[in-house]
């Protein structure tokens, strides 16, 4: 009976087919990542490839772009490529550029304040300036002076940069009579001011200065620092290096952007853009105080007769300014009395 049983028990095991396993379930495809929106913007320096502040520029352009992952792609053009140089902010009016980086006083044909914020007589030096730009209320006041326009700027978008060189020249500048008939390249105020101390005064973006001086149309110029200056070759044409932060005790440059193409960036993008720009404005300022010690030695042993400004020209020049600012003040807009009157309030709280 136990054998049978066994037996039976090997036949009907024998003959039930075990279970099939479960079927696997039929894979989900993955959710494909949304596309990643590229915004694609367009800025322009203000001054030639070899120029600092334009491969600062590109530098900052270049660091959005990395930064931001490929989302917003900033692409750099020198001075006049895009828009002719030193008009850039025209460009970005219109939309032609979204950004740019230049310097206030070029837009003296649209609002005599910006002369007030730019390399001046008499106005705030380096680190100051950049102060007032951030955190006294300079960054407000320019926006107020250009709010008809489709451009803005926020804090950290200046360069202060160092005090820029008084002059290069092909003559001695010994005396304020000296001034007197000197064909002078320069720019904003100081060149209203040399005016009307009887210089022959005429503005060349930087890219034409050498050839300038080559030919006689110029007897001097002020472009920017030492530093700048030693790179744009002009030890090759001017034997004079005239130092004073008299005429100019900052050389400040700005980035501005459209207004449009700002409200159209994501937030992050937004404080992305403020950032780098802080960052590289700086880093600007900074390589051209250090530059600035090196380019003194190099002028020197090049063969230049670098020297002080004498102080009779320094003070004459100061005093020339405070009566031009005091005369524009009563003339122009409020815009440009509330301009002048902070940055003085603040020059004396800075030197207290």
């Amino acid at each position: 009976m136990l054998s049978v049983a066994l037996i039976m028990g090997l036949v009907v095991s024998g003959c039930v087919k075990p279970a099939a396993p479960p079927e696997a379930p039929t894979p989900t495809p993955p959710t494909p990542a949304p596309e990643v929106e590229v915004i694609t913007w367009k800025s322009s320096g203000h001054g030639p490839a070899s120029d600092t502040s334009q491969i600062f520029h590109d530098k900052c352009c270049e660091a959005i772009t990395k930064a931001s992952g490929g989302r917003l792609v900033v692409k750099h053009f020198v001075g006049g490529s895009v828009a002719p140089a030193t008009e850039e902010l025209d460009a970005v009016d219109t939309g032609v550029l979204q950004m740019c980086y230049t310097c206030p006083m070029y837009n003296l044909d649209k609002w005599a304040a910006a002369g007030l914020i730019s390399s001046r007589p008499d106005g705030l030096p380096g680190m100051c300036l950049r102060v007032w730009f951030n955190y006294g209320g300079g960054a407000d006041l320019m926006n107020k002076m250009i709010e008809a326009t489709n451009v803005m700027t926020f804090p950290g978008a200046l360069s202060p940069l160092p005090p820029e060189v008084w002059a290069h020249s092909t003559v001695p500048i010994r005396s304020v009579d000296d001034i007197k008939g000197l064909k002078m390249r320069t720019a904003g105020d100081g060149g209203a001011i040399l005016t009307r101390m009887g210089a022959s005064v005429v503005f060349l973006p930087g890219g034409e200065i050498v050839e300038s001086m080559q030919t006689g149309v110029i007897d001097a110029f002020e472009y920017s620092t030492l530093g700048m200056n030693w790179d744009m070759a002009f030890q090759e044409v001017a034997k004079y290096v005239i130092i004073s932060d008299s005429r100019a005790p900052s050389d400040p440059q700005c980035f501005y952007v459209n207004k449009d193409a700002w409200e159209n960036l994501p937030d992050d993008l937004k404080q992305l853009v403020q950032d780098e720009v802080s960052k590289w404005t700086m880093e600007q300022h900074e390589y051209l105080l250090y530059r600035d010690i090196e380019a003194l030695t190099s002028f020197k042993d090049y063969g230049c007769e670098v020297y002080h400004l004498p102080e009779d020209v320094e003070r004459a020049l100061l005093e020339e300014a405070k009566k031009f600012y005091d005369e524009k003040a009563a003339a122009e807009s409020p815009i440009y009395g509330e301009i002048l009157e902070s940055m003085r309030e603040f020059k004396v709280a800075w030197g207290a």
